[in-house]
């Protein structure tokens, strides 16, 4: 199955983001901490190069800490650096202007050589739709600059945003790649609703959820629903579906309640912190 979502918008929009590196110093990307190579859009990737950048990993309140410790390990390893965030409650904007001056050491010394007493800093925000990315710039700058809403692709112009500090902001549009498979990336964004649920079999997609968590995280599973993980998974959604009342009145399983009520609980963590991604499975 294929995930086709590409709106008209986005196009304009990558070519805008080429347009602007022109105008910036630095690319701060902004990536799910839950699935840190499935929200990192390769298309935008191409684009940044070797251009000066940071990763933020944005709702790292709702990734396994363990995990996340192991993904700043591996990004160091390849001269990334990368903060950890929580755009609902974190303002680190002083850290942020402190490792992005990091990343710019040689743009710096280059200023004092020149006798330039010039502190600021030109970052321009990226990251795929529903990433957190306007909740962080609206955090960072302390106000309500950026457009925020819970559906992906709220966003779809360029804004400048000042913040406390020497570092000025630059908001783009949330951009997806044309053609997602409904594997490993595209089922993880979906996961985690960078996809909008409203064009995905969201009874199909609760049924692979359950499976992944099956293999990777029962305990939690187990926790969450009193459930016996080691049934088939189409039994395990019947055994929640009857302990959350995702009954129909003819007393049939009422899947697409229940499938809804399976992601509710894992994207407000009733499920606990769950990290999809491992680096074990990229090295």
């Amino acid at each position: 199955m294929n995930i086709n979502w590409y709106p008209g918008h986005m196009k304009k929009s990558l070519d805008t983001i080429r347009e602007s590196m022109k105008m910036v110093d630095i690319v701060c990307e902004i990536v799910d901490a839950r699935i840190p190579v499935s929200s990192r859009n390769p298309v935008i990737d191409d684009i940044i190069k070797n251009f000066p950048r940071l990763i933020i990993f944005n709702k790292a309140d709702m990734a396994d800490p363990k995990e996340t410790k192991k993904w700043i390990e591996y990004f160091s390893k390849k001269n990334i650096e990368v903060i950890e965030y929580n755009s609902t409650r974190d303002n680190k904007t002083n850290d942020l202007y402190k490792t992005a001056k990091k990343v710019l050491t040689d743009l710096f010394e280059k200023r004092a050589a020149k006798n330039i007493q010039d502190k600021s800093i030109k970052m321009m925000i990226v990251g795929i739709p529903n990433v957190g990315k306007s909740t962080f710039i609206n955090n960072v700058s302390k106000r309500k600059g950026a457009k925020v809403g819970n559906r992906p692709g709220v966003t779809r112009t360029n804004q400048w945003i000042k913040t406390s500090s020497d570092l000025m902001l630059l908001d783009t549009p949330g951009v997806l790649w044309p053609k997602l498979e409904l594997h490993d990336n595209g089922r993880n964004l979906a996961f985690t609703g960078s996809i909008k649920d409203e064009i995905l079999n969201i009874e199909d997609l609760a049924f692979d959820f359950l499976k992944y968590m099956q293999k990777n995280e029962p305990k939690k599973l187990e926790s969450r629903y009193d459930i016996d993980t080691n049934k088939e998974t189409i039994e395990i959604m019947d055994e929640i579906a009857k302990k959350t009342g995702s009954i129909s009145r003819n007393q049939e399983i009422d899947y697409f309640k229940v499938s809804n009520i399976i992601f509710d609980d894992f994207r407000k963590l009733r499920i606990g912190r769950i990290t999809l991604e491992k680096v074990e499975d990229f090295e």
